[in-house]
């Protein structure tokens, strides 16, 4: 009698403590993947601005280059 008692509690313990576990375990996860989203997108806006930067200094060379002919 005592063994069972004993192992039901340890064993509801034990599947709490499971099931905490994975919960935490999956928010941790939504977030870092929420983290490595915001990340790519922030990468993906600094490579656009860098891109128009480069077309504007190539215009602003463009137009130099054109003035001193002139």
């Amino acid at each position: 009698m005592f063994p069972f008692f004993f192992l039901s509690h340890v064993g509801g313990l034990v599947m709490v403590v499971a099931i905490v576990g994975i919960v935490f375990w999956y928010k941790g996860h939504e977030k870092d993947l929420q983290v490595h989203q915001d990340m790519r997108i922030r990468e993906m806006e600094h490579q656009r601005k860098m891109k128009e930067l480069e077309l504007e200094l190539e215009k602003e060379k463009n137009r130099r280059a054109a003035d001193k002919a002139a």
